[in-house]
């Protein structure tokens, strides 16, 4: 292991490629010729050219499993070098010195992503993780980020002064990861997405040359990297805007129902939501199906969360009142600080939705309402295979609704953030603890059946998913939008900022 410096990084996090259409030269054969070289000489030739206190780990190294640890433990890309910079400048030195022996690189900040397409991957990481800097600037308005800071760091940071700012509601996932593909969360509903709030953002090209960012700076950069971001570049600090807290309360409800209930609850889910009306002071709708054996051992519980941002009050009680007369077996309320926000959704960092190094089979696809005969028939699905397989009783099927004003407040033209009309996004997992269990054909076909349900309960729209929750084998069309005029202006500044496709690993608007 070698010490050396890097400034600050701030980046990507979860990573992806996907195919279709133009293919752009990639040197591919001189890379594969090069990486099998990646050995001592390469971290001894890095140290030379790093400035800062940076770790280099190699895999003889003690600390190369933590270095190289992933969330998807079936998606491995192949790390034949780990870089931790501790400076920014030390990002863009190794990109320079990647593209000079022909060794592909990337960068990772948490190791969260979804697609298939990462395991693609051989070369140098890049790891952000020591790239965790958050400064608030005097006006309370904005805050500096590096590309490693992830959500729980920036909660916590922020609500010790009084203060919010827009992230996932997974707290282990990086800020900016998710930000680059949009950024769904808890704030959208008053403020829009995380990258709709992004002031600036200082980039490491392709090159390896840095540039600053901005609506000013680089506009057409600017638009692609607000949705398609992970295709650009890697941004190793930011500038986000920042809301008052005050360091008030928030109320959040929690019910349980049985199958009896199923069906009227999505019916009033539906009401409640209007079709992209809900007022924005409902942070959160999610619906869950999920086993608990002390209520059945044959049937999914539906559980459902409401969050309120703000205390309990008798309108807010009169609002779900709906949903008290549609026999919950149970009803729980609590209110909690925003540091604690993520828990009672599942999104802890001591969650199981965090849990390192077990194997996904995922699917998703976004709705703007929920077809309820579709949705009984999932759940149907659900029930079945579980009495087919009681083994798999940790599977989650979660459905994520937000309010959506700030969000249809920007224009979709303005940025690569292509899907400003779609109010629900959804969630399939199946989680098993080793890429080699014999379930695994069984939880694809269902995860493909769950999709093709969803999808089929709006059969006037276009099968859309979430860039950062694509598993990898979705449309390009249906990652980054079905105008013609999207992913040709994408195309075009691939060319002009990314040649020779160096950023090709996550969600790839080009090829490998």
């Amino acid at each position: 292991m070698l010490s050396l410096s890097l400034l600050a990084v701030s980046t990507l996090a979860l990573v992806q490629s996907f195919a279709v259409g133009l293919v752009l030269p990639s040197d591919e054969a001189q890379y594969r010729q090069t990486n099998r070289s990646v050995n001592a000489q390469t971290q001894q030739e890095l140290a030379s050219v790093l400035k800062c206190n940076t770790t280099i780990i190699g895999p003889s190294d003690p600390g190369w499993a933590d270095a190289t640890e992933r969330y998807m433990q079936n998606i491995q890309p192949r790390v034949q070098l780990s870089v931790r910079p501790s400076c920014e400048q030390d990002v863009a030195r190794i990109v320079r010195y990647a593209n000079h022996h022909h060794i592909a690189f990337y960068a990772v900040s948490r190791g969260h992503s979804l697609t298939t397409d990462a395991a693609r991957f051989t070369g140098i990481e890049i790891d952000m993780r020591n790239l965790n800097s958050i400064r608030v600037k005097p006006n309370r308005k904005t805050a500096e980020f590096q590309g490693g800071v992830y959500g729980q760091e920036a909660i916590e940071n922020l609500w010790g002064k009084g203060l919010v700012t827009a992230t996932g509601t997974c707290s282990c996932v990086s800020l900016i990861g998710p930000a680059l593909g949009g950024g769904h969360g808890l704030q959208q509903g008053k403020h829009g997405l995380t990258s709709d709030h992004i002031v600036s953002m200082n980039v490491v090209l392709a090159d390896g040359s840095t540039i600053r960012v901005n609506e000013r700076n680089h506009p057409d950069l600017w638009w692609a990297l607000r949705g398609a971001g992970h295709n650009f570049g890697i941004v190793t600090s930011f500038e986000s805007k920042v809301w008052p807290d005050n360091f008030k309360r928030y109320f959040i409800r929690t019910y349980q129902y049985s199958s009896r209930s199923h069906d009227a609850v999505f019916e009033a889910v539906n009401k409640f939501q209007g079709n992209g009306t809900l007022d924005p002071s409902w942070l959160a709708s999610f619906g869950l199906y999920a086993m608990n054996n002390i209520l059945s051992t044959t049937e999914a519980t539906l559980y459902w969360v409401f969050l309120y941002d703000g205390p309990k009050t008798d309108e807010v009680v009169a609002a779900l009142k709906p949903f008290d007369q549609l026999l919950p077996l149970s009803v729980d309320d609590i209110d909690i600080p925003y540091r604690d926000i993520n828990t009672p959704i599942g999104g802890a960092l001591n969650s199981s939705l965090c849990e390192p190094n077990k194997s996904h089979i995922v699917g998703t696809a976004n709705l703007q309402v929920y077809n309820v005969t579709a949705q009984r028939a999932i759940y149907d699905l659900y029930n079945q295979n579980i009495r087919q397989h009681p083994e798999l009783n940790g599977t989650r099927v979660l459905v994520e609704g937000y309010a959506v004003k700030g969000v249809k407040s920007f224009k979709s033209e303005d940025s690569a953030f292509p899907f400003r009309d779609d109010y629900i996004l959804t969630y399939f997992d199946v989680r098993f603890d080793t890429p080699s269990d014999p379930l695994i054909p069984f939880a694809r076909k269902w995860r493909d059946q769950t999709v093709d349900l969803w999808n089929a309960g709006q059969p006037t729209r276009p099968a859309t998913t979430y860039v950062n929750y694509a598993a990898g084998y979705e449309s390009l069309e249906g990652r980054y939008g079905f105008e013609a005029w999207r992913l040709e202006r994408l195309r075009k500044l691939k060319r002009k900022y990314d040649p020779k496709n160096r950023f090709a690993w996550y969600n790839p608007i080009v090829p490998v």
